[in-house]
């Protein structure tokens, strides 16, 4: 599970909001994460800490009811436009590739756009 010759792939939607950095970031917790055969299940879920210092924030990876939850820092010390949306994102293990992609849960699924289009609704 989680084969580290498996391809990856960032959805558009994820790779629009989210910087280079902060999801390559991730791409290194899952890697280490699969090195240690701690990835038990697929998919998994990244959620976000709103706190944050100006170089670091924290997420946690959920494996539903196969593990305990796993909170691990990001080093970013950009603007973190991304943070406080509540924004919910998939790590799927498919046959052939490993794909990050906003949830579901996510009012927007994987149009970020429909999120800011709609608070720009509530304020007229």
């Amino acid at each position: 599970m989680y084969e580290l010759t498996k391809k990856r792939r960032v959805s558009d939607a994820v790779a629009k909001v989210f910087p280079e950095s902060v999801l390559k970031n991730i791409w290194d917790i899952v890697t280490l994460m699969a090195k240690n055969k701690a990835l038990v299940t697929s998919p998994v879920a990244i959620v976000f800490a709103d706190d944050f210092t100006y170089d670091e924030f924290y997420a946690m990876l959920l494996q539903g009811e196969a593990a305990q939850g796993q909170e691990f820092p990001i080093a970013y010390s950009g603007d973190k436009p991304f943070l406080g949306h509540g924004y919910i994102l998939i790590i799927k293990d498919r046959p052939r590739t490993v794909t990050i992609e906003f949830s579901e849960v996510n009012d927007m699924g994987d149009n970020p756009e429909a999120e800011e289009e709609a608070a720009v609704d509530e304020d007229k």
